[in-house]
């Protein structure tokens, strides 16, 4: 589980192949949210939320998603080859692209995808362990899940106007997936999601020099999901670098 394995291109072409199908699926998805409760809080002149259904009848969502899903499933592809983890990691991927779009535009991931998107990955870490005989594997996913989760719940109660429940939620979903490849992975898909997520509000803050642009709310699950993307390629590439 390598950085682009050479030998797994044909995984990756696979992936790409299920990805740029399963990616179409993304609008429906997206339709099928509840929508969100109004908000007591808000103020009387806010802007109306965004509804899902409109969200999903954006004009080129379908090819964007496809395309979206598609290359993050090559890149998993190129990274893990063709073993039983993709079983895990593969259906997440069309529900994390839908999820990064919601919360993109509403600041909000919707508890209605991601607990069963939860349930399922739940089932396919237990089918994928029981059929290759890998229980370490779904042990360890588990205690990243709880781990992480944990650590997650703890920044949203100290700041919760900094951080959604949503992003707890997701947390734990990302984390039992690259807990099922390695450790690795959990430390660097998550790092990266701090980094991705950091390092740009502070660029364009030094090119507008407005350092207010860093208080702007941005929803961060979209980042939280190109992380666990930047571990699954490079982590263990880079816990080799350090000597890990």
């Amino acid at each position: 589980m390598s950085w682009f394995d050479p030998g797994h291109p044909a995984t990756a072409l696979a992936a790409l192949a299920i990805g740029l199908l399963a990616g179409l699926l993304v609008p429906r998805m997206v339709a099928l949210v509840p929508e969100p409760d109004p908000d007591p809080e808000a103020a009387p002149d806010a802007a109306p939320k965004l509804l899902y259904v409109d969200l999903a009848a954006r004009r080129g969502l379908a090819w964007q998603a496809a395309v979206a899903t598609g290359l993050a499933s090559a890149v998993i592809g190129a990274s893990v080859g063709w073993h039983w983890p993709l079983l895990v990691l593969l259906p997440a991927v069309p529900v994390c692209v839908a999820l990064g779009y919601i919360d993109w535009h509403t600041r909000l991931l919707p508890s209605r995808l991601l607990l069963p998107a939860h349930a399922v990955l739940l089932a396919l870490g237990v089918v994928a362990a029981l059929v290759s005989a890998d229980l370490d594997a779904l042990l360890r996913a588990v205690i990243a899940m709880l781990v992480v989760r944990s650590i997650f719940w703890m920044l949203w109660w100290i700041r919760s106007a900094g951080m959604g429940f949503g992003d707890v939620r997701l947390s734990a979903l990302l984390a039992f997936g690259l807990g099922y490849l390695g450790w690795a992975e959990v430390v660097i898909g998550i790092y990266a999601g701090f980094v991705v997520f950091v390092a740009p509000g502070i660029v364009v803050a030094l090119v507008r020099r407005d350092r207010g642009f860093l208080k702007s709310r941005i929803p961060f699950g979209p980042f939280m999901v190109i992380g666990a993307l930047v571990g699954i390629a490079t982590g263990p590439w880079i816990a080799g670098s350090l000597g890990y």
